[in-house]
This record gives C-alpha cells, sequence and structure tokens, in this order.
C-alpha cells in the first residue's frame, strides 16, 4: 500500500492563523447572523436543523437587533440630552452664580460653561469652575 505525502506548501495555503477576541468584546447583530449562517453551512444534511429551533435563531436575531437598535436610539437620545443642557446652561454667561460651599454662600459671574462626563461645569470670572448643581441662585449683573 503507498500512500501519498502532503506537500506542505499546499497545507498552509488555506490557512488563516483564529482571530483572538478579549473576553470584553460583545457580540454584535453582524456576528450573531455569521453564526447561523455558518451553522446552517456546515450542519448535517440527513439531520438539517429543525423547523422549530430554526425559527428561534431567528426569533433570537431580530431580538438582539431590536436592543442594538434601541441601544443606539437612547445613546442618541442621552447625546441630544447633553447638548441641550449645555445650550441652558449657557444662558447663565454673564450672570451672577450663588452656591453652598463648607456652610458659606459664595458668588461669581459665569464666564463660560462646559460639558465633561454628561455633567455641566461652570467657569467663573474668579478662575473657580463649579458643578451647575451646585448652583441655588442665578441673577442678572
Amino acid at each position: 500500500m503507498t500512500t501519498n505525502g502532503i506537500d506542505p506548501s499546499l497545507l498552509l495555503e488555506n490557512y488563516k492563523p483564529p482571530e483572538r477576541k478579549t473576553g470584553n468584546q460583545i457580540l454584535g447583530k453582524d456576528d450573531f447572523l455569521k453564526i447561523l449562517l455558518v451553522q446552517l453551512q456546515n450542519q448535517d444534511p440527513l439531520n438539517p436543523v429543525e423547523d422549530k429551533e430554526f425559527i428561534a435563531q431567528m426569533a433570537n436575531f431580530s431580538t438582539l437587533e431590536q436592543m442594538i437598535n434601541i441601544s443606539n436610539m437612547f445613546e442618541r437620545l442621552m447625546q441630544t440630552q447633553n447638548s441641550q443642557a449645555l445650550l441652558r446652561y449657557s444662558e447663565w454667561i454673564g450672570k451672577n452664580v450663588y452656591w453652598q460651599e463648607e456652610g458659606d454662600t459664595k458668588s461669581g459671574i459665569v464666564k463660560s460653561v462646559s460639558q465633561k462626563d454628561n455633567q455641566i461645569f461652570l467657569e467663573l470670572d474668579n478662575g473657580v469652575t463649579i458643578d451647575a448643581s451646585l448652583v441655588i441662585k442665578v441673577e442678572s449683573k
């Protein structure tokens, strides 16, 4: 009995190293669809996926897609709300603001308004920067 050797160049020609992903990465709808397609392509033709299983997988895919869409809409909503808050507080520029610090009432004139980590900060004419949520009173100069 003779055996033919495998040419090593042919063996490595189609080899593609596996992609490694960290545990923190989340599978998206495209990944889920790829997995489903690979499963369908590689199923045993004599024992195909039952209709119920296939429908359940498609329902899961549809649910995943809707959840991603909802998540994207909430993200856009948060961005819009943050922009609106920044615009609202910009009306305080040039006005006197008062806040409590260590039991004392302090004041300053708002010079600029900024946003960081979903919080609004007021930069005052005296060089102090405060969180806008600390303001207890706003008045015209």
